[in-house]
């Protein structure tokens, strides 16, 4: 692996999800394989990580708030948005999900994701119960059919407590899933 940039620009949102941990995994492998990795995370994902462990592991400033852009007159949800050759949710909860499905930009990932022409690959992380509810199911499917590309969610023990679908799928196999979309986009 090489540590000079490939071209490929990954903006990686992270929700507030137990699983947002492992985001730190993917993170640091993605800037391994030389990809210029952009953080965005919700006020929720802080409540599990912090936004400097990915900033050291992306060696990039991780976005935290819409309002939040001192870099310059242009606003920075906007660059990411277009700069982007991939937008990756990982973990995804059902909340994100729902919001991204409606349209609801009312924080910076939302935002980026209705912003961006560039393909969306979300990765879900959530209770069983939740993944399986009608309400989630409808908003993938709208997803899906707007061209937006899943992995997982997979089963096992969940955070809950629960035995089930719902855990986030390996990051080995999210990578892999970026490297095909990627290809697929070029």
């Amino acid at each position: 692996m090489s540590d000079q940039p490939t071209g490929k620009n990954i903006v990686i949102g992270v929700t507030g999800s137990i699983a947002a941990y492992k985001a730190a995994d993917l993170v640091s492998q993605l800037a391994k394989s030389g990809h210029e990795i952009h953080v965005v995370m919700t006020d929720d994902a802080q409540e599990f990580i912090t936004p400097l462990t990915l900033q050291t592991l992306s060696r990039q400033p991780v976005t935290t708030n819409l309002y939040d852009e001192k870099q310059n007159w242009h606003p920075g949800h906007i660059e990411l948005a277009d700069n982007a050759d991939l937008l990756v949710v990982a973990p995804a909860t059902a909340n994100t999900i729902a919001k991204f499905a409606q349209g609801i930009a009312d924080d910076t990932l939302g935002a980026i994701h209705l912003a961006t022409l560039a393909p969306v690959l979300i990765a879900p992380a959530m209770n069983g119960k939740m993944w399986e509810h009608p309400a989630t199911k409808a908003n993938v499917d709208i997803l899906k059919d707007r061209g937006v590309h899943f992995i997982g969610p997979e089963e096992g023990l969940l955070a809950c407590g629960y035995e089930g679908i719902g855990r986030l799928w390996p990051v080995e196999g999210i990578e892999k899933k970026i490297e095909a979309v990627l290809a697929e986009a070029s």
